[in-house]
């Protein structure tokens, strides 16, 4: 893949009817939306299951793409929206399933990040993630994984950079306190 090919360029290419631009715009993005999709959900399963959700929606919202903001903000807003929802009717068919046993074998089967030197502290992390608000645990994410400033997760959300500052506060105020009962 020719990285001097900007996001402009492949899209225009996709757009004229060349496929290939559309898979050279997946391989440049797929790894950060799987990523934010990961720490949003938790687990890789789910995670994928949100990237591949995320690819279907731009093969076919490409087309209205206008480069109001950078690609990859357009698409981390569709990571972000795709994860939630997916969160919200993964609970939904928790509550409702008949087979209480189902969604514990998915947590279990949770690999866990390579290379990272406290595996428990990341696990514990992962867990704590799991219990704050899903606005305070998706500015935190954009805050401390995808080091995005306010201004950035302020144009994905449609949210004030104060109330974001407010939820990033709060987030890591719970997060901190939860570290402290973990670590004693």
């Amino acid at each position: 893949m020719a990285q001097n090919e900007s996001d402009f360029d492949l899209v225009e290419s996709y757009l004229s009817g060349d496929e290939s631009s559309f898979n050279k715009i997946v391989a440049r993005y797929q790894q950060k939306i799987y990523w934010h999709a990961r720490r949003m959900t938790g687990n890789h399963f789910d995670a994928d299951e949100v990237l591949q959700e995320v690819t279907i929606v731009m093969y076919k919202k490409l087309k209205d793409f206008q480069f109001k903001s950078s690609l990859y903000t357009w698409l981390y807003k569709i990571t972000a929206t795709r994860s939630i929802n997916y969160l919200r009717k993964k609970k939904l068919r928790d509550i409702f399933s008949l087979d209480d046993a189902e969604p514990m074998a998915l947590d279990s089967k949770e690999d866990i990040v390579l290379n990272i030197e406290d595996k428990e502290k990341l696990k514990k992390l992962n867990e704590i993630l799991k219990l704050l608000p899903e606005k305070q645990r998706q500015i935190f994410i954009m805050r401390t994984f995808d080091e995005l400033s306010y201004e950035e997760i302020s144009q994905i959300t449609g949210k004030s950079t104060g109330g974001l500052k407010a939820n990033y506060f709060h987030a890591i105020r719970k997060i901190t306190e939860h570290m402290k009962k973990y670590e004693e």
